[in-house]
């Protein structure tokens, strides 16, 4: 069912939309994409190199056992000496596909999203502590195409793997007998087209997940006509007519304040020249504070919040902390998660929701 909100939001986002969403960090990307892309670049390492690392490894097998008859191995430190030779060695020969998958990871990530980091996306979130919440992702629209897309990926690989190998079968009876290096040559050949094959596979099905991630993106950046149209107003007059607008903006959404403080979770005072109230339902990612004010405003808020039940927390240094860092109608920021999930879960095991904490 499509929410009303959702279906109001019918335009293009703007400009100035996008730019705010890609510095939150919200940007299509596929990780299919990126998986698919480190796929091909080892394959295509090993099909180059391949011989020359079949070489180097027989002469670390040859060297190790040379070196393993040596009577300096009786005592640890020489035993200690050969096992990080061996593991130098090998890791030599191994760099160069590391590299190689380190490289294209995070060119193809670059490519992407660009160059910009966005802490907002690696912050902890509320919302993922929140199970109703999770199971809601799991088993709702989202994780229906999840699933899909993961059934989908599996039988179109499995298909062309089973396709590239049956091809394959008639070939198989005529390396019976060949000594070990034509054998070793000709089965990694084989090998190596079918990988080349599934790579083919799974990149068709990376490109269509990145144009679903960017088509998902887009739609759930929509805006409302009026969204645009205020965007657009607010583009064309002058920096201080939108700085008063702002302020006024502010005011109103002051006054209007009151009103949701009986709908609050908790308030949190200190323990009267502060007030503080926040709201958490699961549906955001982290609470929000709906009102806040200091001395007779701090009052006020107090009231209200007496009167309609809600919990009252001293908490001075937090209630500070909110007041200064957190403006109107914003979530709590990252360095006060841990204080406020204290007060909420104290508040919500020992008191309920609309009950007064002494």
């Amino acid at each position: 069912m499509v929410s009303h909100n959702e279906a109001s939001s019918t335009e293009k986002p703007t400009g100035k939309r996008l730019a705010k969403a890609r510095k939150e960090g919200q940007v299509a990307r596929s990780v299919e994409l990126n998986h698919t892309a480190v796929l091909v670049a080892v394959i295509a390492v090993l099909s180059f190199e391949a011989p020359s690392m079949l070489a180097k490894m027989e002469a670390i097998v040859h060297d190790g056992l040379a070196r393993s008859g040596s009577p300096q191995l009786v005592g640890g430190p020489g035993l200690r000496a050969l096992t990080f030779w061996g593991m130098r060695s090998f890791a030599g020969v191994v760099l160069p596909v590391l590299a190689a998958a380190a490289v294209t990871g995070v060119l193809v990530s670059v490519a992407q999203v660009g160059l910009r980091f966005s802490s907002k996306a690696l912050q902890p979130s509320f919302q993922k502590l929140n199970l109703v919440s999770g199971l809601k992702r799991m088993v709702g629209p989202r994780g229906a195409v999840e699933l899909a897309k993961s059934l989908a990926k599996f039988a179109i690989v499995a298909g062309v793997a089973v396709t590239a190998v049956w091809s394959r079968v008639a070939h198989l009876g005529t390396l019976v007998g060949l000594p070990p290096g034509p054998l070793l040559g000709q089965v990694g050949g084989m090998v190596v087209s079918i990988a080349f094959r599934v790579a083919a596979a799974m990149s068709v099905i990376a490109i269509l997940d990145y144009l679903w991630q960017r088509r998902t993106l887009m739609r759930s950046l929509r805006m409302t006509k009026d969204e645009v149209k205020r965007e657009a107003r607010e583009a064309d007059l002058a920096p201080e007519v939108r700085g008063h607008l702002r302020k006024k903006q502010y005011e109103a959404a002051k006054r209007r304040m009151l009103v949701d403080v009986p709908d609050a979770d908790v308030v949190v005072v200190n323990p009267t020249h502060y007030a503080v109230a926040l709201r958490y339902d699961g549906a955001k990612a982290a609470p929000e504070l709906v009102a806040k004010g200091v001395d007779h405003l701090a009052r006020t808020i107090r009231e209200i919040a007496e009167e309609a039940g809600v919990p009252i927390v001293h908490a001075p240094p937090l209630a500070r902390a909110l007041y200064r860092d957190v403006e109107l109608g914003q979530l709590i920021p990252q360095e006060l998660f841990q204080a406020v999930a204290e007060v909420l879960a104290f508040v919500f095991r020992t008191a309920g929701r609309r009950r007064r904490v002494a």
